[in-house]
């Protein structure tokens, strides 16, 4: 891990390096809804604008929109998802899905909350 970087707790580690997932419900940001952006909890790389969060009850926060060159998807070990990951630092995200009709943008970046903080729009 670079030296430039945040200090991730065991959890958080878990997480964002190898790839895990928090329980479902379970974020603090599953449920949360004020005006700010996402950033990147290793990295502090501005990730999603709170106007892209909605709720679609799967569990995790929801974002049908990032910000331009932030996140990048690759296929997930699974071979059948995908998995996002920050274009910056390479932390995993979460997954993005496409065609549930959630939004019209018709996108859902399911992310764990303990891969991002929240900074509140000043």
């Amino acid at each position: 891990m670079s030296d430039k970087w945040n200090h991730l707790s065991a959890e958080e580690a878990r997480i964002i390096l190898h790839k895990g997932t928090e329980m479902p419900y379970s974020g603090e940001y599953d449920q949360f809804y004020k005006d700010g952006t996402y950033i990147c909890r290793q990295c502090n790389n501005p990730l999603f604008d709170s106007s892209a969060k909605f709720k679609s009850g799967c569990g995790w926060p929801s974002f049908d929109d990032h910000f331009d060159g932030a996140v990048r998807s690759v296929l997930d070990k699974d071979g059948r998802r995908m998995e996002i990951v920050c274009n910056q630092c390479g932390g995993h995200l979460g997954h993005v899905f496409k065609g549930e009709r959630f939004t019209s943008k018709n996108t859902r970046h399911c992310v764990n909350s303990l891969s991002i903080k929240f900074v509140p729009k000043s």
